[in-house]
C-alpha cells in the first residue's frame, strides 16, 4: 500500500443535537477533529444531520392540513436550517481547511435563491481547502419527508477529485434511483458516498449492491436518534417526547470493496468514527470485467441526458 494509491476515510455515525443548529455544528466541528486525529483525509456525515431528521412528521399527524402544531414545528425547523450565502457552514470550512480534510455532510438548506422558507435535503461536499465544491438537493423527497422538504435539482450530481479517487454521493433512497447513480458513474466515480438519517435495514443490502454494480468503494454513513436526544427546551417538546419511539434511528453505517464484500459491517446503536483505509488498485482490478460506464457500456444504443441547471423561480436581467 502506498501513499499514492490510498485514502483514509472516516464514517461519523452521529445523533444530532436535534433540531439546534448551532449545537449541532459545535459536534460536527468535534468530530471533524476525532476524524483529523485518525489521519482521515475524507470524513462523512449522515443524511439531515443538521440539525437533524424531522422524525415528528410521521407520529404526529404531519399530514393533517392547518395544523398549528404542524405549522409550529415547521417553522422552528426552517428557523434552525443552514443558508450557505449567509457562511453558516463558515466553521465547518474553516475546520476542514485548518486540518486539511474533506467531507460530506447532509444539511436542511435554506436554500437563497428559493426565498429561504422551504428546506431541501442537501449533501454538501467540502474539500481539503475548506471549500464548498458542491451542494446537492435531494431529487426526491421520500413519502413523508415531503411534507416539510423541497424537491431538489440535478445541480448537485456532481464528483470530485480527492488522492487516487473520484467521489460523488447521494442522499438516501437516491441511492436505489438507477439513473442519478449512472451520472455519477459516468463523471468517472470510483468511491461512492451514500447517507443516511440512520437505520441498518436501508444499508446492509443497497451498499454491497452498488458495489457489485459499479465496481467501485461504497460509504455508507447513518446517523442516531433515540427519545433522549430530545431537549426539554425544544418547541412542543412535550408531544415529541411522547410520542417518539425509544429508537428512531439506529445507525448502520458500513463500507464495501468494489467486489461487495464487506470492509466495515453495518453497527448499529452507538456513537462511533470508524475508518477504513482504501486502495484505489483495487477498484482498477474490478474493472477488469465489468465497468458499465467504460468498456460494458454501449452508448450508441442507450444514453443518459443529465439537466445540472440550477433550477430558481425567476431569472433577473439588469
Amino acid at each position: 500500500m502506498t501513499e499514492e494509491t490510498t485514502l483514509k476515510v472516516g464514517l461519523a455515525q452521529i445523533a444530532p443535537c436535534w433540531l439546534r443548529r448551532d449545537a449541532t455544528i459545535d459536534k460536527i466541528l468535534a468530530w471533524l477533529e476525532k476524524a483529523a486525529l485518525e489521519d482521515c483525509k475524507l470524513v462523512i456525515f449522515g443524511e439531515a444531520l443538521l440539525p437533524g431528521y424531522p422524525f415528528w412528521v410521521e407520529r404526529t399527524e404531519g399530514a393533517k392540513f392547518e395544523s398549528a402544531l404542524q405549522k409550529s414545528l415547521y417553522a422552528h425547523y426552517v428557523s434552525q436550517g443552514i443558508c450557505i450565502e449567509d457562511g453558516d457552514l463558515d466553521a465547518i470550512c474553516a475546520r476542514a481547511r485548518d486540518k486539511g480534510i474533506a467531507t460530506y455532510i447532509g444539511v436542511m438548506e435554506r436554500a437563497a435563491n428559493r426565498g429561504r422558507h422551504s428546506l431541501y435535503c442537501s449533501m454538501v461536499y467540502i474539500n481539503q481547502q475548506g471549500e464548498i465544491c458542491s451542494v446537492h438537493r435531494k431529487l426526491m423527497p421520500t413519502h413523508e419527508e415531503r411534507l416539510v422538504w423541497a424537491i431538489g435539482d440535478g445541480n448537485g450530481l456532481r464528483t470530485h477529485s480527492l488522492g487516487p479517487f473520484t467521489v460523488g454521493g447521494l442522499n438516501c433512497w437516491e441511492n436505489w434511483l438507477p439513473l442519478p447513480r449512472a451520472a455519477l458513474y459516468a463523471q468517472g466515480e470510483d468511491l461512492h458516498v451514500a447517507i443516511w438519517p440512520g437505520n441498518a435495514r436501508n444499508t446492509e443490502d443497497i451498499t454491497r449492491f452498488i458495489a457489485r454494480e459499479s465496481r467501485s468503494f461504497v460509504i455508507s454513513v447513518s446517523g442516531l436518534m433515540r427519545r433522549e436526544d430530545i431537549e426539554e427546551s425544544l418547541p412542543h417538546a412535550e408531544i415529541l417526547i411522547e410520542t417518539a419511539d425509544a429508537v428512531m434511528a439506529n445507525g448502520g453505517s458500513c463500507a464495501a470493496s468494489p467486489g461487495g464484500d464487506w470492509l466495515l459491517e453495518p453497527v448499529l446503536d452507538e456513537e462511533c468514527l470508524r475508518t477504513v483505509e482504501l486502495d484505489h488498485r483495487a477498484v482498477l482490478e474490478a474493472r477488469h470485467s465489468l465497468d458499465v460506464v467504460g468498456h460494458y457500456s454501449r452508448p450508441d444504443v442507450t444514453r443518459l441526458v443529465v439537466n445540472r441547471e440550477r433550477q430558481a423561480t425567476a431569472e433577473f436581467s439588469d
